[in-house]
């Protein structure tokens, strides 16, 4: 038996997931791009289409925990070769999915002023959030919905149809940004923060329709829900409320650092808005590997091959290593030339200057996290996933954020802590699949 994934077969899931996980980092930072660049109190409404898409992100990440755990379960049932016993599944998980961001639409877009108040944001920064959000939210149920289709395909090892449609929307997405923020003369006026809002929800729309399509097309469910329930709906709610409230200590974290940045000045979370922007670009860069480990480690569960999940999990790591250094040598290149994109005001680039290298740094750490995070989520590992979070969240970051506000060292102290947790989090991932799945090989 072959004990090793082939580097083409890890290239051919990885591309394609790479491609579409940087998709939705792209649409956040065209948005923050453009409307960095507007003609009229850009530094304030960069500042709250920051503060607005943490909010967004935070929900959509919550909630979109589903589409790992159905990746994990349907994947195994591949390596099983029994997809048939969980037929239902998929259109169930989808309809709760539904009905529950339409409620958190509904409760957040009433409460949206209270919200971004909470983020220390007032005046003209408060109401451009407000304004942004209540448009921008209404794409939430597209958005889980096409990332729980996504679910599927990648559980039955398909990343090229979720690229296919990542691309699209970005590039729709795009488009819109500079036609609806700008406006065409004597045809469309601009409208500044409001167009990039809707720039986005266009995209999510068209996205969730092709997800839609692609689904009935190419996979073998059916988007029908019906009774009853299936019988691991209730494991894949629980690996779900696992990863939710993994997923909201990670919220916390960037929940606290952006509510320090706007304390701090306007100019603060503009240069923090930028610089968690392109360390979120990264991510989903090395992302796409880590979804490799998400995909297959589930499939190699399902088929018991442990020799060859411990090969992939090195050559992943491996690889994202490669992929980050050769990242922090183009970002050295053009240090200069990544912010003036953002921004021309030089008190926010002064700022986002002193700390860009921190974000630089950490990128070989991000890599063993994000691989180990993936092979947990394949593995349905989800307790392990949240406990390590919560952990490193509690008695890292906060303690670190704290520490360092009360030296004054403001946006140095949020990037300091933010390396602190992701060394927390890559140590120990790594220490708990050593003492739990070292002994099977």
């Amino acid at each position: 038996m072959n004990n090793k994934v082939s580097f083409t077969q890890i290239i051919k899931l990885a591309v394609p997931a790479i491609i579409a996980g940087i998709a939705e980092p792209l649409l956040s930072i065209t948005d923050t791009a453009i409307i960095g660049n507007i003609d009229y109190q850009a530094t304030e409404a960069l500042a709250a289409v920051g503060i607005a898409g943490s909010f967004i992100s935070a929900i959509v990440w919550i909630l979109a925990q589903t589409r790992s755990a159905i990746t994990a379960i349907v994947s195994q049932y591949l390596g099983s070769k029994k997809l048939n016993v969980i037929q239902s599944l998929p259109a169930q998980i989808i309809f709760i999915n539904l009905l529950l961001s339409g409620i958190i639409y509904l409760i957040t877009t009433f409460f949206a002023t209270q919200i971004f108040s909470l983020y220390n944001a007032e005046g003209n920064i408060l109401n451009y959030a407000v304004s942004y959000y209540k448009i921008r939210a209404f794409g939430l149920p597209f958005t889980l919905f096409t990332f729980a289709v996504f679910g599927v395909f990648r559980g039955l090892q398909n990343t090229f149809i979720p690229m296919v449609i990542s691309i699209t929307g970005a590039v729709l997405n795009i488009v819109l940004d500079f036609v609806l923020v700008f406006g065409i003369n004597d045809w469309i006026p601009p409208l500044n923060v409001e167009g990039a809002a809707y720039a986005s929800v266009i995209a999510q729309i068209f996205m969730a329709v092709l997800a839609l399509y692609y689904f009935l097309k190419k996979t073998p469910f059916r988007l029908r829900p019906k009774l009853p329930f299936n019988k691991e709906l209730k494991r894949l709610l629980i690996l779900s409320l696992n990863l939710f409230i993994r997923t909201l200590s990670l919220n916390i974290a960037l929940y606290l650092a952006n509510a320090y940045a706007t304390d701090y000045d306007d100019a603060y979370i503009a240069a923090q808005t930028i610089a968690f922007q392109i360390w979120l670009f990264f991510a989903f860069f090395i992302d796409g590997f880590s979804s490799v480990g998400n995909i297959v480690s589930g499939k190699l569960l399902g088929e018991k091959n442990y020799k060859k999940m411990f090969r992939l999990i090195k050559q992943l790591i491996n690889y994202t290593i490669i992929i980050t250094f050769v990242l922090n040598i183009i970002a050295l290149i053009f240090y200069r030339q990544i912010g003036l994109l953002f921004t021309k005001d030089p008190e926010v680039l002064s700022l986002f200057y002193q700390i860009f290298w921190i974000i630089l740094i950490m990128q070989p750490i991000n890599a063993i996290a994000f691989i180990y995070d993936g092979v947990f989520k394949g593995l349905a590992e989800a307790v392990s996933l949240r406990n390590v979070l919560i952990i490193a969240t509690v008695f890292g970051f906060i303690p670190v954020l704290l520490i360092s506000d009360k030296f004054n060292l403001k946006l140095y102290g949020i990037w300091m802590a933010f390396t602190v947790w992701m060394i927390f989090r890559a140590i120990a991932l790594f220490l708990i699949f050593r003492k739990k799945y070292l002994s099977i090989k």
